[in-house]
């Protein structure tokens, strides 16, 4: 099981007296979250930059310490288009894994995060190449807001994506449905827009939706029998691969490590 260390978080400089209560919004807790993370970067490092509406804090984090001196020789790895735009426009320098195949830290957001610091990724649509980055990395450092713990993979009800091949995707998604059809499975195809078109990773993939009524089990074994599958490119369970676990809630933050 996890180690776990935690600390309060500091009262808001807008409470009018200490004892005054602050309501924070999940924005503000994604970002104490992702300001801590960045507490473990240091000057030198090769960092894998995550995607998402968490990841997005701690970039601009970076390129904040960038400016102001405080970090130097940072080479960012983006893991999305959208990552690599952001990260330029903040003065971060970038290079790629071709370049630079061991990463010192990652830092990223989760969907769902179970007890073991198993994760779910990929609701933002960036899962395989933010896999081929973190799975690089000596540390990866995951950044959430408490809503995002779960008690076992998919227990959110929310999406497990899988990111496939666009050649006969229904074929596909419907042999995904049949492998957790014990699991109440229900394979959607991700769109998006009025006229539901499918939605595009940055790889030229589809992404099939994965929705559970309960536990898919044994989650290597899981894992495994949806890679063996021709015509999936990569799944949303990151196992094992987190080394810290960053939770951010409204009692403070909460940092879990392997």
């Amino acid at each position: 099981m996890a180690a776990i260390e935690t600390g309060l978080l500091v009262p808001s400089p807008s409470a009018s007296s200490p004892s005054s209560s602050v309501i924070l919004t999940q924005d503000e807790l994604k970002k104490i979250a992702a300001y801590k993370a960045v507490e473990y970067v240091e000057s030198g490092m090769v960092l894998g930059l995550g995607t998402g509406s968490t990841a997005k804090h701690a970039v601009a984090r970076i390129g904040e310490l960038l400016k102001q001196g405080k970090l130097k020789n940072i080479i960012g790895i983006p893991t999305s288009k959208m990552t690599h735009e952001q990260a330029l426009s903040v003065g971060i320098p970038l290079s790629d894994l071709d370049s630079h195949p061991v990463i010192d830290l990652a830092i990223d957001g989760a969907d769902e995060v179970d007890p073991y610091l198993n994760l779910v990724k990929g609701r933002g649509g960036s899962l395989l190449r933010e896999k081929m980055i973190e799975g690089a990395c000596k540390k990866f450092i995951v950044i959430v807001d408490e809503l995002k713990l779960v008690k076992y993979l998919g227990g959110s009800g929310l999406a497990m994506p899988v990111e496939i091949v666009p050649f006969c995707w229904k074929f596909t998604a419907s042999r995904l449905q049949k492998l957790f059809q014990d699991s109440g499975c229900v394979a959607k195809l991700r769109t998006f827009g009025e006229n539901d078109e499918p939605f595009v990773t940055d790889n030229g993939n589809y992404i099939v939706d994965l929705y559970f009524k309960t536990s898919i089990g044994d989650l290597k074994a899981a894992s495994d029998s949806i890679l063996q599958l021709p015509g999936v490119a990569e799944h949303g369970m990151f196992l094992d691969m987190a080394t810290t676990v960053i939770v951010a809630g409204e009692l403070g933050v909460t940092v879990k490590h392997k």
